[in-house]
């Protein structure tokens, strides 16, 4: 029986002009922010393989496994630090790992606290339209003094390519119609409500079910009519979108609904190629031994991304810093409002997650990228070197406009 891949190893990695440093392989993860700037996880340690004994069982990848791609795990950390930046839309060819880390989320997501009504009905809807805004066994359940909501681990919904409206918004269910002719059947946008949405090759799904999901997840519930059947549903989602730009493009009004812009790129060094070979051949023979060594590491992430979570709702921007980066947005001619949306809700989130309760220009500038990018040339999605002018216009912006700032 062969050993598994780890530091042991390691020496027998082909040889690379690209020396790495000793943070390509670390052995520990101390914080948030320690591991958001790896570009890789620790090591799979020495220890006995055990046997695959076949059952299908969803295991999703370690997200601290994951090598390199610093940009893709800085965004989808912020993302469900702060569901307010609007979601993640990630670019690049087949085999970049998107769909991998955006699966690898699963054991991070939080608690949240869930409706437990078919319609969404919460505490917070009597609070600000009375018992009139909740439905009737939920406004029974409200004079009784029993709960509408519980807490529960939000979940990862994907919805599936081959999707059809009546599938993603819902539609009559045709079972029960014999007996209950108004029966409603929840679609995908509805199961979503509080979870995170995955839309994996967003470019290729037709406009009305892309028009419908940017709606529902832009206004936070969406009405469904059918003949003398109405309902209106909670839809308050965080959506993660999938890409591959050669086949097929986005249209800028859809493009604009994203928060954070990713493009996933190959890894460039042997060193890093080998190692991402080695944990993905462990991951398919024996994925609970891959699953185990990054175990501790799941489990702080996990907690710091809870804890970052609370510190964002009491984030602060200081108006001075808010006033740079909207210098910065109009400097590079950014006419949507959402521009200032992403880059600060994305900032807020930076900052909570090296535990701090206010935003600086260092947050701004570690967001800058991701935020503000394929705003003013949606055709950067496509051309390399309009994306790396569009970057580097970024960084100039942002270097003359804080340069500004210090000497004044």
């Amino acid at each position: 029986m062969s050993d598994s891949p780890s530091r042991a190893n390691q020496s027998d990695m082909p040889p690379s002009d690209d020396n790495p440093s000793e943070d390509v392989f670390p052995s520990s993860i101390n914080s948030i922010k320690d591991l958001i700037k790896m570009v890789s996880g620790k090591d799979l340690s020495e220890s006995d393989r055990v046997s695959d004994y076949g059952f299908a069982e969803k295991l999703p990848f370690p997200f601290s496994a994951i090598v390199g791609q610093h940009e893709m795990k800085l965004a989808l950390i912020l993302s469900l630090i702060n569901p307010m930046i609007g979601g993640v839309l990630l670019i690049g060819p087949r085999g970049t790992g998107k769909t991998t880390a955006v699966r690898s989320l699963i054991p991070l997501l939080p608690m949240v606290e869930k409706s437990s009504c078919f319609y969404g009905c919460t505490e917070d809807d009597v609070l600000s339209g009375g018992t009139e805004a909740i439905c009737e066994d939920c406004a029974q359940k409200f004079a009784h003094n029993q709960p509408l909501t519980h807490m529960e681990p939000a979940r990862l919904v994907e919805l599936p390519l081959n999707a059809e409206i009546n599938d993603v918004i819902g539609s009559l269910d045709d079972t029960l119609l014999p007996t209950n002719p108004m029966q409603f059947k929840r679609g995908i946008l509805s199961k979503a409500d509080r979870n995170l949405l995955l839309v994996d090759e967003i470019n290729l799904l037709h406009n009305d079910i892309l028009d419908a999901i940017l709606d529902a997840s832009a206004y936070g519930s969406y009405t469904v009519r059918r003949g003398s059947l109405t309902a209106t549903l909670k839809s308050r989602f965080s959506m993660i979108g999938t890409m591959n730009p050669q086949e097929g493009f986005l249209r800028p009004q859809i493009l604009d609904r994203f928060g954070l812009r990713v493009f996933a790129n190959s890894l460039d060094t042997v060193n890093e190629r080998y190692l991402a070979y080695q944990r993905s051949q462990t991951y398919r023979s024996y994925p609970y031994l891959l699953i185990k060594d990054f175990e501790e590491d799941t489990q702080k992430l996990a907690g710091d991304i809870a804890n970052a979570q609370r510190l964002v709702g009491q984030m602060s921007i200081p108006e001075d810093v808010a006033k740079l980066g909207i210098e910065l947005i109009t400097s590079l001619k950014i006419p949507s409002i959402r521009a200032e949306i992403s880059l600060f809700e994305a900032a807020k989130a930076h900052a909570a997650a090296d535990n701090r309760d206010r935003v600086t220009m260092l947050d701004l500038q570690a967001v800058a990228g991701i935020a503000l990018r394929m705003r003013t040339s949606p055709t950067a999605m496509t051309n390399d070197t309009e994306r790396e002018n569009e970057d580097l216009n970024i960084q100039s912006a942002m270097q003359s406009i804080f340069k500004l700032e210090t000497t004044s």
